[in-house]
């Protein structure tokens, strides 16, 4: 068990890991929307080998820590933690204490919906606001919004214990240090669904892609590796064609000749001496 005292009050903070029987609140997810901007999320950092097995990656997944005789469990939409625990294989991890399972979340990322769910509560009193738990309580170093109906992406960083809202960079992106990564905003269509989504760009600027993306490049690819051969089959075509015209032509001369040979024959005149 780890104990860490609030600057701010005399509340302490327990990092113990949640009892089997402690029944998790179930809140219902707002949209079908949210789940998959997550899994997309995911889904390109995996695509790019980015993902080690020691890191926990997940959405609406509890995070919980006690304060004095309360347990507080908060959800983001989506977090990273760079090193956990391994849990005993078969099981299924439940929750999550950090520094009692494994590190602190690196960041936490909540989208908001059309009824917004407390992503900006500074809320000190149980159960506490995201923006208080985040900041005060788990101190993660950054704590990213996203208005998917705007496309507006907001990402803040611990400074000092506060969080202080970060410029982008070139094109848009945010550097999130903690990955090697960009985060930034892509319009477009997933899923059967067009809207803004959250992006990965490397270091060099280039875009991580989704599964569907790079089975479209292989396509292009393929596509493009079969008109080449195409193209090689009837260059090929025409030679052979070329090559047989010029042997019928040759042929046809040889036959002129014969013929006019003989008829200089028949009129006395011998073609050897002419040619």
């Amino acid at each position: 068990m780890k104990t860490s005292q609030l600057a701010h009050s005399k509340q302490t903070v327990i990092w113990e890991k949640l009892p089997d029987d402690y029944r998790l609140p179930d809140e219902p997810v707002e949209n079908n929307l949210q789940p998959l901007l997550a899994a997309a999320l995911r889904e390109s950092l995996e695509l790019a080998g980015l993902i080690q097995e020691s890191m926990l990656i997940a959405s609406n997944f509890g995070i919980c820590a006690r304060l004095g005789d309360q347990t507080v469990v908060k959800a983001p939409d989506w977090l990273y933690v760079r090193s956990v625990q391994p849990i005993p294989k078969g099981d299924i991890r439940r929750s999550y204490t950090p520094y009692q399972e494994g590190d602190a979340p690196s960041l936490v990322i909540e989208f908001i919906s059309e009824t917004e769910g407390g992503e900006y509560s500074i809320n000190p009193h149980y159960p506490y606001g995201k923006w208080y738990f985040y900041e005060r309580i788990l101190q993660v170093p950054l704590y990213g919004i996203f208005h998917p109906k705007t496309g507006d992406l907001d990402i803040y960083r611990l400074e000092s214990g506060k969080y202080i809202q970060q410029l982008s960079k070139e094109n848009n992106l945010y550097p999130i240090e903690e990955l090697g990564l960009f985060l930034g905003v892509w319009q477009g269509k997933k899923a059967e669904t067009t809207t803004y989504w959250l992006r990965w760009w490397d270091e060099s600027g280039n875009l991580l892609f989704w599964g569907s993306e790079l089975l479209e490049q292989e396509r292009q690819r393929a596509e493009q590796e079969r008109q080449r051969a195409e193209q090689e089959r009837q260059r090929a075509e025409q030679e052979r064609q070329r090559a047989e015209q010029a042997e019928v032509d040759l042929q046809e001369e040889r036959i002129s000749r014969q013929r006019l040979a003989e008829k200089l024959r028949e009129l006395g005149v011998d073609p050897d001496k002419i040619y």
